[in-house]
């Protein structure tokens, strides 16, 4: 007997009929015609190679091995109506366990307190994070997302936009009377800076000051680290000027740890992505996550 989508329709047109009593109860049951449910219930008979109904001008009746069939028919189908709602729900409900990787830095200062907020709302879900500052392929991956910071390479990848970040040139208190005649960018030349060797262009930048005013300045690095709490680490001991994220050092200019330099001028915003494999469908549990960093 083959098998397939048209066989399963067959089923419940043929379990329709038993319940129903007649092929007419049948059809509007199903929403169809009652030639279609005849049609189709003689064709799964000639399938089976067996008699399943007796026809009446009053009812349908099954034989005995009709009788049978339904029992297992009405089995197979409630299962498959129930694995049906199972897979709505989980659709709907955040559950499972959640993969993804984040730059070291934003997954420390960001991502952690995220997924302990998420933990908490769905203890049904489990998360796996993987920090580093190396990009991973999504694809060859069974990660379900990757936040990345900056500007995006990936254009074949879904990407949902989550944020943005200041980049802001900071250095330790100590360096405050060293830069006090440093009111513009070109002025920076003669100080060294940490170097975050992990962006793509770490020692030119270009600043702005009220939306017109441009400077485009190559630095000289002192110090070249590879990381960006590195690069805050050499900061805060005054080893030199760095650019580095709001999210990094927002809480260390706020308790005076660190200075802005220059802070009338500013760099170039930077955007946030949650980047997704490429899918169809998103289960529950990601949407949820990335909702959850949006706001």
């Amino acid at each position: 007997m083959a098998t397939g989508p048209s066989n399963l329709n067959r089923l419940t047109y043929f379990v329709a009929v038993v319940e129903t009593g007649s092929f007419t109860a049948a059809a509007d049951r199903l929403g169809i015609t009652r030639a279609v449910v005849s049609q189709q219930v003689a064709r799964l008979e000639r399938d089976c190679h067996a008699t399943l109904l007796t026809r009446s001008t009053r009812r349908v009746r099954t034989t005995e091995a009709g009788q049978a069939f339904y029992y297992r028919c009405a089995l197979i189908l409630k299962e498959a109506e129930d694995a049906f709602d199972e897979l709505a729900e989980s659709a709907q409900t955040p559950s499972g366990t959640l993969r993804l990787t984040a730059p070291f830095d934003y997954g420390v200062g960001v991502i952690v307190p995220a997924i302990t907020a998420f933990s908490e709302r769905f203890p049904q879900c489990q998360v796996e994070a993987q920090f580093g500052d190396q990009t991973m392929n999504l694809e060859d991956s069974d990660l379900d997302l990757a936040i990345r910071v900056g500007w995006l390479t990936d254009d074949h990848l879904q990407a949902r936009l989550i944020g943005h970040f200041e980049q802001r040139l900071v250095a330790a208190p100590s360096w405050q009377e060293r830069l006090a005649d440093v009111e513009t960018p070109q002025a920076l030349i003669d100080h060294p800076i940490i170097a975050n060797t992990a962006l793509r262009d770490p020692t030119r930048w270009t600043f702005h000051r009220d939306e017109l005013v441009k400077e485009r300045v190559t630095l000289t690095a002192s110090i070249k680290l590879n990381a960006t709490l590195a690069v805050r680490e050499a900061t805060l001991n005054g080893a030199g000027l760095a650019v580095l994220p709001d999210y990094v050092v927002d809480a260390d200019v706020s308790a005076g740890r660190l200075i802005d330099v220059l802070p009338q001028w500013h760099l170039p915003r930077g955007d946030i992505h949650a980047v997704l494999p490429p899918a169809r469908y998103r289960p529950a549990k990601v949407r949820a996550f990335i909702d959850m960093l949006i706001r």
